[in-house]
């Protein structure tokens, strides 16, 4: 993956830490904690910090997708927080209401934008135009990745396509041993890490279906089978699973497919949402 050096390093560390070596998460944990500083360090200087040699500090930088040290601390030196912004802080029990809501807004908006960074034009047309040609397009999550899955196909349907979605391990598993050349599945998680649907999606890429996958994590096992990855960006502890932080990362990066679809396709999903539209017209008062 090549990394525009536009993109907020730290958005781009979170996505592929669980990937790095001990070594290398041990400069992840120091550029994190003392970003602004980071700035003015030589490879030598990060090194020490971080007890490792520069080597692995070159290594991390590669991993990022930035050519060495040098770009990296440009990338850096490009994001650096503004000292003017507010800082909204984390969330305390003491808050009021008033407070409380101001620091999801400002959590929910950076989430939005840190997955607007991570979005790669190339990819993400490249997966429309594959759907928009597909015979038959699956949408699978487990969980809260599951909803979203949902989401996305009561979409899809209202714009013209044939579109399926499941959340239970065994139906994914049976769709994706019938998916075929031609058809496109996407697999939606945000660790990237679930099994069923990981073991499911293996079985449509032998098939020969196109695979798109959905997750926070660039080096995760799901993207073994992808043949595009398309990044998502949402802050999520075990004890929080289900945030909606990360189904509105998800959706985020659907609605914006959806949309570029929708306009590519102007004649097909107008006359789709004429007809959709008109069969459920007569289940509203």
């Amino acid at each position: 993956m090549t990394t525009k050096q536009t993109i907020n390093p730290e958005v781009m560390i979170a996505s592929i830490y669980d990937s790095l070596t001990k070594s290398e998460q041990k400069v992840a944990d120091v550029v994190k904690a003392r970003m602004n500083e980071s700035v003015y360090w030589s490879v030598s200087d990060l090194a020490e910090y971080a007890n490792v040699g520069e080597t692995t500090v070159i290594r991390f930088c590669r991993k990022l997708g930035y050519k060495g040290y040098q770009d990296f601390k440009l990338a850096v030196a490009q994001n650096k927080v503004d000292s003017n912004r507010q800082e909204v802080g984390e969330i305390d029990e003491s808050d009021s209401m008033e407070v409380l809501a101001q620091k999801i807004t400002a959590e929910n908006t950076t989430t939005i934008e840190n997955t607007l960074q991570l979005i790669q034009s190339q990819n993400m047309e490249q997966a429309c135009q594959k759907i928009i040609h597909a015979n038959k397009l699956f949408l699978f999550g487990v969980g809260a990745s599951g909803i979203m899955a949902q989401q996305a196909q009561y979409r899809f349907m209202r714009l013209g396509f044939h579109a399926e979605s499941a959340t239970d391990s065994h139906i994914i598993a049976m769709n994706c041993a019938l998916a075929t050349k031609g058809d496109v599945v996407i697999g939606i998680s945000r660790s990237g890490s679930t099994k069923d649907l990981i073991d499911a999606l293996e079985i449509a890429s032998h098939n020969g279906a196109f695979i798109i996958c959905i997750t926070n994590h660039l080096k995760s096992p799901i993207t073994k089978y992808g043949d595009i990855v398309l990044l998502t960006s949402s802050k999520e502890s075990p004890l929080h699973g289900g945030a909606f932080s990360s189904l509105i990362s998800q959706m985020h990066v659907l609605d914006i497919m959806t949309r570029y679809i929708e306009i590519r396709e102007k004649d097909r999903s107008i006359n789709a949402l004429q007809k959709t539209a008109k069969a459920v017209a007569n289940k509203l008062y």
